[in-house]
C-alpha cells in the first residue's frame, strides 16, 4: 500500500501512474477531493499513513515538516516516509527527524524533470536513511533513481544548486527579451537564443566558466553598459546588475589574472 499525501499537479499524476501500474494507492488532499482513476480516498493523512507501507509527501515545502510530524507517530519501525517536495536541505532534515524518531525510514527525494511530462518515471535523486528502500521500490515502477548520500538534505541540495542555473537562466532570458522588445528586435534575439541553446555542448559551458574568469575585467565594462541600456529602456536590470557585480568580484579576487 502506498499513500500519496498531496494531490496537486505532481501528486495526482504520480498517484494515478502508481495505481495504473497495479499498486494499491491511498490519496489525501483536503483541497482536491477528486482522485485519479484507481486511487482510493483516505479520510485524513493519518489514516492514509497508518494503512501504508510507503508514504509519499507531495504537499508543499511550507507544510512538509508539519505533515511529517503529524503522520510520524503512526509509521513505526521499517516504514518509509518519502518527501518529494522541493525544499531547503535544513527543512528535509527536520522532516527526517520527525519520522525517524518513531523508527521510520526517511527518503529525501528530488524530482529532476517536470512530473506532468514524466509521471512516476520522472528521474529522481534520493538521500537519507530510506534512500535504498525508495530506490528499490520505485525503480520497479520505472523511475530512474540516483542515490546521492545517506544524509537527508543531500538530494535537495543538489536540486537547488541546479535550480540556481535553471531558474537563473530563465530570468536572464526573460530580461534579455524584455530589452529586445523595447528595441524592436525580440524575434531576432529569440531566434538567436534558441540557436545558441540548440547548439550548446560542453565547450560552451567551459567557455562561459573559464572565459568569465579570464576576461572578467573587460566583461565588467560590457555588463555595466548593458545595465545602463536597460535602465534607459525602462527594464529593471536585475540579472544584468547581478552579472556585473559577480564579474567585479572575480576581477577583484584576481581570478581574471
Amino acid at each position: 500500500m502506498i499513500a500519496v499525501l498531496g494531490l496537486g499537479e505532481a501528486g495526482s499524476v504520480i498517484a494515478g501512474d502508481l495505481a495504473a501500474a497495479g499498486a494499491r494507492v491511498l490519496g489525501f488532499d483536503p483541497a482536491r477531493p477528486a482522485l485519479a482513476d484507481g486511487v482510493e480516498s483516505a479520510s485524513d493523512p493519518v489514516a492514509a499513513a497508518r494503512a501504508a507501507e510507503v508514504v509519499l509527501s507531495l504537499s508543499s515545502a511550507a507544510a512538509a515538516v508539519e505533515l511529517a510530524e503529524t503522520v510520524g507517530p503512526v509509521l513505526g519501525e521499517g516504514r518509509l516516509f518519502a518527501d518529494l517536495n522541493t525544499a531547503a536541505p535544513a527543512l528535509k532534515r527536520s522532516a527526517a527527524a520527525a519520522v525517524e524518531r518513531h523508527g521510520a525510514l526517511f527518503a529525501d527525494v528530488a524530482l529532476m524533470a517536470p512530473v506532468p511530462d514524466w509521471g512516476v518515471r520522472t528521474p529522481a535523486l534520493v538521500a537519507g536513511s530510506g534512500a535504498g528502500r525508495f530506490a528499490t521500490a520505485f525503480e520497479g515502477f520505472g523511475m530512474p533513481v540516483t542515490r546521492v548520500g545517506g544524509e537527508a538534505g543531500a538530494a535537495a541540495a543538489r536540486k537547488l544548486a541546479r535550480s540556481v542555473f535553471m531558474k537563473g537562466q530563465a530570468a536572464a532570458i526573460g530580461e534579455a527579451l524584455a530589452a529586445a522588445e523595447r528595441l524592436g528586435c525580440e524575434d531576432w534575439l529569440y531566434a538567436d537564443i534558441e540557436s545558441t541553446l540548440t547548439r550548446a555542448d560542453g565547450r560552451l559551458l567551459r567557455r562561459l566558466v573559464e572565459g568569465s574568469r579570464l576576461h572578467a575585467d573587460r566583461r565588467v565594462d560590457e555588463m555595466a553598459a548593458a545595465v545602463a541600456m536597460l535602465e534607459e529602456l525602462g527594464v529593471e536590470p536585475r540579472v544584468a546588475a547581478a552579472s556585473e557585480a559577480w564579474l567585479r568580484s572575480l576581477a577583484r579576487s584576481g581570478a581574471a589574472r
